[in-house]
């Protein structure tokens, strides 16, 4: 009896450390979801409230499924969809039990009937919910490369080549005769060995293809899944789900008789499938993390629809796997992101619009051709660090296709560049594991190629290097990155400096995004300044400067005529936004972040100024709320070090972390000289503030312009100047108050000699008061009552659907202003594919570029115009958030995600979806 009691305890034992075991060294696979039959829900858990996660699932009615991937205190719970009445009514069962349970904890003396052990329960429970979203399936689109005029068939380009052999001839990125400078570079390095051994590359795209000849051998079945249709295995079923296996034959095509050879042969790749249907954030945030400690890079081709049109990003959830991945993927080395920029160029379309192109966690890739010229749809911004080698002067991409033996002859777009960047870094990883995610990044600085030197975009830095928003800081070039990685000092741990938030003339938008005050974007557009010191540095434990994050809170009714540059200490000026033709959107900018990383390496001490402008068209107009910068770089001290964490109300204004800057209104200086005219013939003024709020320059007020308005509100939102007339005048009117009662008491009780009629009439010469009274103007009397009147009258006028913003916005040009509680509207999400036309080459555009489209000539000088922004500092750091507000909590995400929409044109063929970064030429 013994001895099987034993033999039991050893074999629970062994049960338990083959889970253990498990737990470490395989990803958790997801549990199947029932979309048709359940409603699927994510609940961030706060343990330290008091409260149990079955507590909270027993309260809300609720079925936890299993852990969000590999956040911790996340859970995916589940109900079964509502029927009859809840149903047609739209009611959900989860967020109004959430809902009661928020009445209750929030509701103090008001709800005598219920015990206090009951209220305080409650208080617990609503306390240790810091986060519920329901989950709404959504599209992401495929970057897919753009059509092929009249594409010949695999038969008639045999024929007419004389292929027999593989094609490796083919794949000019590898080998390339016509022009020897532009291909990856990477074939001395296989002469050395270094081929990828001990490297996984992941795949997040529609499927891969395990069964190809051409990939089977480097398959990784235990890091892949399928989070369309939840199954272990990621094979593309739909006709279009090729994407994928395209893009993991240029990482990892097996060295052998089938189609072409991969740029690291002999490393390995996984698939998971994400882009073959509408997925949940959840389903997105756990792929994003999935097998995180065994696959050392992300291929993501991928993003928001590239026509110009959108402004989109990860939501919290997807923000927090990411930076999960940053600080725990590779044994917290981090997880490598590769995304390609997008393909929406040719349509004005710029990747600081893409949240996942735009973040310092991604390596940004554009796109180059096999001339080493710039595809017309290769979109440009500040974000883009290195361009790879893709479709472009009517050559494309060879690779794998789906099928036993089938090759692709008609990929490209940035969809091809990102992976060809992602097999150099697998070469890179395997010859130097310890690599952190920003080595990978400081490699690509280091040893990025400048290409067409000529080209008007490039500009130089503050430390030497060129800087295009093109081409970021040049092509990668496989040789010189690995055999730079091979020497390489890893860098020191992350340090950040986060500057207080400037809320200019009262700026402020809430959680539901609704925007109040800010400063009207007059001609000439709006200038702000923030200071950054050595202390501030050294108190952050900062030491040199990497990415600049910039938050905006810009109220527009056209957000496509915006156009936002940021100008560093050293004058390195970076352009966040450009005019964008298709954008009609009216949401604006609601604590939008854009980034940049042309001041890599920078001294970041002294002023900072943000410039924001738009096309000055009568039909119209915005505001400038707020704004903010966030420096990341290198520790001082790497014991000091210490990791991030996002804050989930970080794009409110005033935000909740990091205190406000209001400074007071500047007072107007005498007249000085006017300066240099812009682009536009305006004289630009503008206003510095320091950390402290002391303004340092304002230049006068042009009387010819309209001065933009008070913003809602009344006496609060006047200026100092006419606060001041305010109060003065209303003195006056008191003390002559109090001076008529004392007459007439004086006179009613006989206390006054002097003639019963004289207090008929104002003593002569007081014509102020008169003035004031009615605003005429008495002779040489100063005109207080006048400007006591112009005040009331504008603040009247704002009030009226039909009163103009700015006052005397009659004059021509003038633009009108919005109601109080301006709304961004609403963020939709993206479906379709788009088209391509032919890549544009660098020498056609050259002209383009010097015309300024995103010319980054910081030899030019930028409009600007008076802004007064408003200071609080605040060396306090904020209260940690606990419960979300009610508002916010349970808010259903948009589904605007639709079927796929195909644009095809006569003669070429439709292109294909792609998902997170770049829509089309990916």
């Amino acid at each position: 009896m013994r001895l099987l009691l034993w033999k039991l305890v050893a074999l629970a034992a062994a049960l338990s450390a083959s889970q253990v075991q498990g737990t470490q060294h395989y990803p958790r696979r997801p549990a199947k979801r029932e979309y048709d039959t359940h409603n699927y829900y994510v609940v961030e858990h706060n343990a330290a409230k008091g409260a149990s996660i079955s507590d909270v699932a027993g309260t809300l009615g609720v079925e936890v499924v299993e852990q969000l991937g590999e956040l911790e205190d996340h859970w995916v719970v589940r109900t079964p969809k509502p029927s009859g009445g809840l149903e047609v009514r739209g009611l959900d069962p989860v967020l109004e039990a959430y809902g009661a349970l928020r009445d209750v904890a929030l509701t103090e003396g008001r709800l005598e009937a219920r015990s206090e052990e009951e209220v305080e329960f409650s208080k617990r429970l609503y306390h240790s919910i810091a986060f519920l979203e329901r989950q709404e399936l959504e599209q992401r689109e495929k970057r897919a490369p753009p059509p092929v005029r009249k594409p010949p068939s695999v038969a008639a380009v045999k024929k007419q080549y004389n292929i027999e052999d593989p094609y490796f001839p083919q794949q000019w990125h590898l080998a390339n005769d016509d022009y020897p400078e532009h291909m990856m570079n990477v074939t001395g390095l296989w002469a050395e060995g270094i081929t990828g051994k001990g490297v996984l590359s992941g795949l997040i795209d529609d499927g891969l293809d395990y069964t190809s000849e051409d990939l089977a051998d480097n398959f990784d079945k235990k890091n892949s899944y399928d989070f369309n249709d939840h199954e272990p295995l990621p094979y593309p079923k739909k006709e279009r789900d090729h994407h994928g296996t395209r893009c993991a034959g240029q990482i990892a095509g097996v060295k052998n008789k089938a189609c072409g050879i991969g740029i690291a042969y002999e490393s390995k790749v996984s698939g998971i499938r994400i882009l073959s249907g509408r997925i949940t954030t959840a389903d997105e945030a756990i792929a994003l993390n999935y097998g995180y400690q065994d696959v050392s890079l992300y291929s993501c081709s991928w993003g928001p629809r590239d026509d110009g049109t959108k402004m989109q990003g990860p939501s919290y959830i997807i923000r927090k796997a990411v930076l999960n991945g940053i600080n725990k993927g590779r044994g917290g080395k981090g997880s490598v992101f590769v995304f390609a920029a997008g393909n929406g160029g040719h349509k004005g379309d710029q990747c600081n619009f893409d949240g996942y192109t735009n973040s310092i966690y991604s390596v940004t890739v554009a796109a180059i051709d096999y001339k080493g010229q710039h595809p017309r749809y290769s979109e440009a911004c500040t974000a883009n660090m290195v361009v790879g080698y893709t479709s472009g002067s009517g050559n494309h991409i060879v690779t794998t296709d789906r099928g036993k033996n089938e090759c692709a002859t008609t990929h490209g777009g940035t969809s091809a560049a990102a992976p060809n960047v992602a097999g150099v870094f697998a070469l890179a990883l395997s010859v130097r594991s310890d690599l952190t995610w920003r080595d990978m990044q400081y490699l690509c600085v280091e040893t990025a190629r400048q290409i067409n030197p000529h080209d008007p975009d490039w500009s130089k830095t503050a430390t030497g290097k060129y800087y295009s928003n093109k081409y970021g800081f040049g092509a990668i070039d496989g040789w010189a990155y690995v055999q730079a990685a091979k020497n390489w000092k890893l860098v020191k741990p992350q340090a950040w400096v986060e500057t207080p938030t400037i809320q200019i003339q009262k700026g402020t938008m809430d959680e539901h995004k609704e925007f109040e005050g800010g400063e009207f974007i007059d001609v000439g557009g709006v200038t702000s300044t923030v200071k950054v010191t050595k202390e501030m540095l050294q108190e952050h434990n900062f030491e040199t400067l990497e990415h600049v994050n910039i938050r905006v809170w810009i109220d527009h009714t056209r957000r496509g005529d915006v156009e936002v540059e940021l100008t560093s200490p050293n004058g390195i000026r970076s352009v966040l936004a450009e005019y964008r033709e298709h954008d009609e959107a009216k949401s604006g900018f609601p604590g939008w972040q854009f980034m940049s990383v042309k001041h890599w390496g920078e001294n970041p001490i002294g002023e900072w100024k943000i410039r924001v402008s738009d096309q000055e068209t009568e039909d119209q107009e915005g505001y400038f709320l707020g704004w903010n910068m966030i420096l990341w770089g290198t520790s001082i001290d790497p014991k000091k070090a210490k990791l991030y964490e996002i804050d989930r109300h970080d794009d409110l204004l005033p935000p909740s972390r990091n205190g406000t800057i209001t400074p007071p209104r500047p007072t107007i200086p005498p007249p000085a000289a006017p300066d240099a005219p812009d682009n536009h013939g305006n004289k630009p003024s503008e206003t510095h503030t320091t950390l402290e709020g002391k303004p340092t320059a304002d230049l006068p007020h042009d009387p010819t312009t309209p001065k933009p308005p008070p913003s809602t509100g009344w006496l609060s939102d006047l200026t100092n100047s006419k606060q001041n007339w305010l109060l003065g005048i209303v003195g006056i009117i008191i003390l002559l108050n109090v001076a008529g009662a004392i007459y007439f008491c004086r006179k009613h009780f006989g206390l006054w000699g002097n003639d019963p009629n004289a207090y008929d009439h104002l003593p002569g010469g007081e014509s102020v008061p008169m003035a004031a009274m009615d605003g005429s103007r008495t002779g040489g009397a100063p005109q207080t009552g006048r400007r006591l009147y112009d005040v009331v009258e504008e603040d009247e006028n704002e009030g009226s659907a039909l009163a103009p913003r700015a006052a005397g916005a009659a004059t021509a040009g003038q633009r009108t202003g919005n109601a109080p509680g301006r709304s961004t509207g609403g963020l939709g999400f993206h479906s379709g594919f788009l088209d391509d036309d032919d890549p544009m080459t660098a020498a056609q555009t050259a002209g383009v570029a010097a015309g300024g489209r995103y010319r980054d000539d910081d030899a030019v000088a930028p409009r600007a115009v008076p802004s007064t922004a408003k200071v609080i500092p605040s060396a306090v750091p904020p209260a940690q958030v606990s419960a979300v507000p009610a508002p916010v909590v349970g808010k259903l995400l948009e589904d605007s995600s639709s079927e796929e929409e195909e644009e095809e044109e006569e003669g070429t063929t439709s292109e294909e979806g792609n998902v997170w970064e770049d829509a089309q030429a990916k």
